[in-house]
């Protein structure tokens, strides 16, 4: 069930709020948890039962982690829980691919097995493993109540689409949250927000970016139209749903880790990564980087950190190369920053450190969206100039101008500007007071612009449900 979705906005939460709310606090859990199983179910009828499984095995495995802490007994458990998730996440994910990569290899013809790729299934193992972690090394406490713990796992605000969220991070929340009407306006404007941002910005930009891409009649600018569009489409569709999926949290109580900090602002890549998907990079530098000694180690080790840790970033993203090579990427490009380029960036005007970081993420987004390696290059090629390739033409004048507001909207929506007047708007007495009356018509009116286009439109992807 997606969030941008009829059934879910007007059959699904309403009934839910409904219940929850008029239930006595020591049933809301349980209510939350049929609540997510139901909203798995409705999209995945068959790995609910593997959703179920994954918050069984992790909650045994913290509870044995727990009676047998410092002995082997404890490690076992953990290793347990850690080797039985990524063989869960390797088998749905990547079997496939390894089979495709050892049929190429060896020329032989192994059928695949087209499994479909149970939703959320790189996010919610990512917490369970990130639970019995935390509990082995004694920074989380294990959860003795087996309901609490599998509505965590499967809280379905975060469920399919993260953000991550650690154990801990939500710990006393499980049990001893608060519920106030001041946290169920800002989480119902949040959520609000987070849909305009998918479905008016990110789908829109959908599909300038597959009309672009598809094009016969290409010119450098629809190059750039269809690898901006995307860029630009990701971050809406992405950091929106992230936007709904804290809102939605905050109505229930649960007050979790932003995701996204305005990325596209950054100065270098290394800013950059602090502000992209936060919880996937807290996630990895947390249980791989550090783990394996991070930069306090000699630079050849050092080196493999960062080759290990972005390797895994672009295998978790998804099951092909040109995931992987988008890793190594920004893996590179850290690392260069690290040990050459930072120096120099804090020396050199804004405004260029921002071309630099700005045009490196395009060509990431490239390689990101592009599988094969002619498709990559040529599409770089296009955009650069080479090949005999025009400028502009017609075609791509006309798509410019038919989606220049979108993409002028998108552009600096991606920026603190909006945030930052408002914030200078209510930090004025007389304008305070206009803000606050005008923010449930903008909020109301905006669901229903939404709502118009979710009936009228029948293009309403989530990009991330692949990962």
């Amino acid at each position: 069930m997606l969030f941008s979705s009829i059934a879910f906005l007007f059959y699904f939460l309403p009934v839910v709020f409904a219940v929850y709310f008029a239930l006595p606090k020591k049933f809301r859990n349980i209510a939350l948890l049929v609540a997510s199983l139901f909203f798995y179910a409705y999209g995945e009828p068959k790995y609910v039962v593997l959703l179920v499984f994954s918050s069984l095995m992790d909650y045994v495995v913290g509870m044995a982690i727990d009676k047998n802490r410092g002995t082997k007994k404890a490690k076992y458990a953990l290793v347990c829980s850690v080797v039985v998730n990524l063989l869960i996440l390797g088998f749905f994910k990547y079997s496939d691919f390894f089979i495709a990569n050892v049929n190429a290899l060896f020329r032989v013809n192994i059928p695949l097995l087209h499994i479909p790729l149970p939703l959320g299934i790189s996010f919610y193992t990512f917490q369970t493993m990130s639970y019995t972690i935390d509990v082995y090394r004694n920074d989380a406490k294990a959860q003795k109540n087996p309901f609490d713990f599998a509505a965590y796992v499967s809280l379905f605000p975060q469920l399919v689409a993260g953000p991550i969220v650690r154990y801990q991070t939500i710990a006393e929340q499980m049990t001893g949250r608060r519920h106030t009407l001041d946290d169920f306006a800002k989480g119902v404007t949040r959520f609000v927000i987070g849909l305009g941002k998918k479905v008016l910005l990110a789908n829109t930009l959908g599909e300038l970016n597959a009309t672009a891409l598809s094009s016969s009649n290409q010119s450098v600018l629809m190059y750039w139209l269809a690898i901006v569009a995307f860029m630009l489409q990701i971050y809406f569709d992405f950091s929106g749903y992230s936007d709904m999926a804290i809102g939605l949290s905050w109505v229930f109580g649960f007050h979790i880790l932003e995701n996204f900090n305005y990325p596209f602002i950054a100065g270098s890549i290394t800013e950059f990564w602090q502000r992209w998907h936060i919880s996937m990079g807290t996630w990895f530098r947390e249980y791989i980087y550090i783990p394996l000694g991070g930069n306090r180690v000699k630079k050849w080790k050092w080196a493999r950190n960062i080759a290990v840790v972005w390797f895994c970033t672009g295998l978790w993203h998804g099951a092909a190369w040109n995931f992987i090579a988008w890793g190594l990427y920004f893996g590179v490009l850290l690392a260069l920053e690290k040990l050459f380029f930072m120096g120099l960036l804090k020396r050199i005007p804004k405004v260029f450190r921002h071309i630099y970081t700005l045009l490196a993420i395009t060509v990431s987004f490239v390689i990101f969206h592009l599988e094969s390696v002619p498709g990559i290059i040529g599409h770089l090629k296009g955009m650069f100039g080479f090949g005999a390739v025009p400028l502009l033409n017609a075609e791509s004048r006309y798509y410019l101008g038919s989606y220049k507001v979108v993409l002028l909207l998108a552009a600096v929506g991606a920026t603190p500007l909006l945030k930052s007047l408002l914030r200078r708007a209510q930090g004025n007495a007389k304008l305070k007071t206009a803000v606050s009356a005008l923010r449930p018509v903008f909020v109301t009116a905006l669901l229903l612009v939404v709502t118009a286009y979710l009936v009228d439109s029948s293009f309403n992807p989530f990009l991330y449900f692949r990962f």
